[in-house]
């Protein structure tokens, strides 16, 4: 039987999960993928579904090498299972970051009690870089979730073990994680912390003896999650052994992996870039670190590897991305659950302090009066500022109802703020980003939804062309072709854009009359009759315009490939 007490615990936890369901779904299936990487994973996914080709993703044509596939692999599921609905797209995600706020919890719970497992969780959803990335459909939240899974079966098997199947399955979730960015074996260096504390006899540590074989399970279950999806492949690639599938695989397993880890070719950044990303992005959690470093030197004099076991492994993981100099502040994301974890026995103990919920409360008012009051400001002055986002989004007048969103911002932490009141200073700062998170997408995705899936734009070719219409994409971006209304040719992705273009004015001088290419402006050469061109406008910053027949010089040789 549960004591009064952990019924009570298991209500907040459950009250904690309904307001993160609300915080990170809100806006879902009211918004299409949007550029960088959302609609590359998601037109890969739909491809897998109408192809049957789940081995190798493609992108139009061409093979995707540049990350595993194991995220199109749950999109496709979400496809499916929702019969195409609009926010499927987003809900790997959604369900990731709730595994991993679960995780935490659970974590927390086992290694002190479930007051502590539910302050490192909402330190974990109160992160500005967790929300934002959980409410992207990209690789990341599920990445951090199989790296949480993975680190949470190790710590509970070397501090409240032995546990060889919390254990194998750590080292099967870190597999898991390689098949989905390459990373995920970073959830194994956990083990090194351990075997340090376990050579130095600290207290709580699990030792075992006589168990080699058990713990070369772990790697057994690794390399398992891997050959998933890397033994068919490769049986399959190694088959056929046609050039485009072995420069696939060539692609995929070093130069993307080893390479790219080694020799960054792109994103470099100064070995500080990530201390800087913690700074700016990681509020406010990184905020209360100066007053728990305390707690952490009485737990490193008592050798309590509870706090420090995750701690060094956030310090590993540190040092692990900043070595190569190709970095993104994504890349550290997967530390902050375990950095909650090692903070929370002792904001729970801080939530206690005056003086922390007056300035909780005092932060909230300042929230409040600066969205209130730049919302306001962009409204009723239109500075150049605000009328070059409007231009941006292709927004009439100076975006106007953009700025209104910004003004409920401001509202929402006001209101929390008198609802709460400065005894419970933390609550209103935490109850105005709940609101925040929430009002901003269901009031911003309606509105800028056309122009950054680019559906507007593909609405617009779709008339343009009438129902006889062929088209064609040059130099396009994977969420025109998502957005297409009806089957398009395309001349390559990779390719460059005179290339492109040259296939494409072929094929349509096939069937002129029908035929018309939709063509990134940066494509263009001399040979473009600008007269004839139909400009369609802007999405996502970039023009894209509607190239008839008699658009182009007929026996015209661009300057660039005389």
């Amino acid at each position: 039987m549960l004591s009064t007490d952990d019924r009570s615990l298991r209500r907040e936890f459950g009250w904690f999960m309904l307001i993160a369901l609300a915080v990170l779904a809100a806006g879902i299936g009211m918004r299409d993928p949007w550029p960088p990487d959302e609609p590359r994973f998601a037109l890969v996914a739909r491809q897998m579904l109408e192809s049957g080709q789940w081995l190798f993703p493609h992108r139009g044509m061409e093979l995707y090498s540049d990350k595993p596939p194991m995220l199109m692999w749950t999109e496709a599921f979400w496809m499916w299972i929702t019969g195409g609905w609009r926010g499927a797209f987003l809900l790997t995600s959604l369900f990731s970051g709730l595994g991993t706020l679960a995780l935490v919890w659970h974590l927390g719970r086992r290694l002190w009690n479930g007051r502590v497992g539910l302050v490192a969780a909402t330190l974990v959803l109160a992160t500005m870089q967790f929300v934002d990335v959980i409410k992207h459909a990209q690789i990341d939240p599920l990445n951090l979730f199989w790296i949480t899974l993975g680190n949470a079966g190790i710590l509970l098997h070397c501090l409240r073990g032995p546990n060889w199947r919390l254990y194998w399955l750590g080292c099967f979730a870190a597999g898991l994680g390689v098949i989905t960015k390459g990373v995920g074996v970073i959830a194994l260096l956990m083990l090194l912390p351990y075997v340090a504390m376990r050579a130095r006899q600290w207290p709580g540590v699990t030792v075992t003896r006589g168990d080699g074989w058990r713990w070369a399970g772990g790697a057994l279950a690794f390399l398992l999650a891997i050959a998933l999806w890397l033994v068919p492949m490769l049986a399959t690639a190694y088959g056929l052994r046609t050039p485009e599938f072995m420069a696939y695989v060539h692609d995929i397993l070093f130069r993307q992996t080893a390479e790219r880890y080694a020799n960054s070719w792109q994103h470099e950044e100064k070995p500080w870039f990530f201390l800087l990303v913690i700074l700016r992005l990681w509020i406010p959690t990184w905020l209360l670190i100066p007053f728990v470093v305390p707690g952490w030197r009485e737990a490193l004099r008592m050798r309590d590897p509870r706090v420090w076991m995750p701690l060094m492994w956030c310090v590993l993981v540190l040092a692990f991305f900043s070595i190569p100099s190709g970095k993104r502040a994504i890349y550290i994301l997967p530390a902050l659950p375990m950095l909650a974890l090692a903070m929370a026995p002792y904001v729970a103990g801080l939530l206690k302090a005056r003086w922390l919920q007056a300035a909780a409360f005092w932060i909230a008012i300042a929230c409040a009066t600066v969205f209130g009051g730049a919302g306001a400001w962009a409204l009723a002055k239109a500075p150049k500022a605000a009328q070059r986002i409007a231009e941006g989004y292709e927004m009439a007048g100076h975006g106007q109802p953009l700025w209104w969103c910004v003004i409920a911002v401001g509202v929402g932490f006001l209101v929390s703020a008198l609802a709460f009141r400065p005894r419970r200073g933390v609550a209103a700062l935490l109850g105005g980003m709940a609101l925040g998170w929430i009002i901003w997408p269901v009031g911003t995705y309606p509105m800028l939804n056309d122009n950054q899936s680019a559906r507007g734009l593909m609405e617009k070719a779709d008339i343009a062309i009438g129902p006889d219409g062929q088209l064609g994409l040059v130099l396009w971006r994977e969420e025109q072709m998502y957005q297409a209304r009806r089957p398009v040719a395309e001349f390559g992705f990779a390719r460059d854009a005179a290339a492109q273009l040259h296939d494409a004015r072929a094929w349509q001088q096939a069937d002129p009359a029908h035929r018309w290419l939709l063509v990134n402006e940066e494509a263009f050469d001399d040979c473009v009759v600008t007269d004839k061109v139909m400009r369609l406008g802007v999405a996502n910053r970039v023009r894209f315009a509607l190239l008839p027949a008699d658009a182009s010089r007929q026996g015209c040789v661009p300057a660039s490939t005389r």
